[in-house]
């Protein structure tokens, strides 16, 4: 893409075209300050027990009759302030599926490069990799992983260790999709006539793949990581959601949307619903600001 589809005037004519990712940007945004700031603005710390009041339990968010003015969201069930435990737990779940891309994208970009630029058996070795590695399902592999160190360490062990776990879990599940982007990219941009020149000029490869080569396909790999944020935050609901994630004494969404799962046939519906209204916000905002980003990147959409 060149310089002048990027100038700020260019980006600001695209922005007003698309009001819905430039709102999913502030909303994104906003979420970060938050939960980063977390501990400043949550009225409790949800992960010290003895800050709860079971006298407190279930108490309706404030707009509603029998609501304590100091819970603002309400509470679940061991009397834990809603506010503090999703403003925390939002933070869990955008660390756990940021680092997890993050490893996603070292792994997957290095063999895709690898793959593309070498070539022979080199792309061999690393497609069938990938191959292996689509053919089993990112929840199934972090079920079975879960589960495993669960029977191994004890649930006390794997409280401590439940956001590395995590991290690592969907990060080595999700690596084939930017590896398969990566490489594809790369076979593209090896056939151009700079490579050619970089090599006639004596550049090493590992020269090549880092200065001329990797700059010119980072566009398509932004795109997927920020797709690919959402499906992690996802995968952590899901797993958490099915007891295999984060413990309830550490909750992230998934953790809260569970313990307030059999609290809505009580009535206690705030629970649950609440912190599935900020996944979703989350998740939509994610998709949205990644649909803006590779129409924007995308010199072929920006010319329709």
């Amino acid at each position: 893409m060149s310089v002048a589809q990027t100038s700020p005037q260019a980006f600001s004519a695209f922005a007003a075209e698309r009001p819905g990712a430039v709102l999913a940007g502030i909303l994104l945004a906003l979420v970060a300050v938050a939960t980063l700031f977390a501990p400043l603005i949550a009225p409790q710390d949800p992960f010290d027990l003895a800050s709860f009041d079971i006298l407190d339990a279930e108490l309706p968010p404030l707009w509603q009759e029998g609501s304590d003015s100091r819970f603002l969201l309400g509470t679940d069930a061991q009397g834990r302030d809603l506010f503090s435990a999703i403003l925390y737990g939002t933070r869990i779940s955008l660390q756990v599926g940021i680092l997890a891309v993050v490893i996603q994208a070292a792994i997957g970009i290095s063999l895709g490069l690898l793959a593309g630029y070498f070539g022979g058996r080199v792309d061999s070795l690393v497609t069938r990799l990938a191959d292996i590695q689509l053919s089993l399902s990112t929840l199934m592999m972090a079920i079975i992983v879960m589960a495993l160190v669960r029977a191994g360490l004890g649930s006390d062990a794997l409280s401590h260790f439940a956001v590395p776990l995590l991290v690592l879990v969907i990060g080595l599940a999700e690596w084939p999709i930017f590896a398969r982007t990566a490489r594809a990219a790369t076979l593209v941009e090896t056939a151009k006539d700079y490579v050619r020149a970089a090599r006639a000029v004596g550049t090493r490869d590992g020269g090549i793949v880092r200065r001329h080569i990797l700059p010119n396909i980072l566009s398509p790999l932004v795109v997927i990581a920020t797709t690919q944020v959402a499906g992690a935050i996802m995968a952590e609901a899901a797993l958490s959601f099915l007891g295999l994630g984060m413990p309830v004494t550490q909750p992230s969404l998934g953790t809260l949307i569970r313990s307030g799962y059999d609290l809505m046939f009580a009535g206690a519906w705030w629970v649950t619903v609440l912190p599935g209204l900020v996944l979703i916000g989350v998740l939509i905002s994610v998709n949205v600001l990644g649909d803006a980003l590779r129409d924007w990147l995308d010199p072929r959409a920006r010319v329709r």
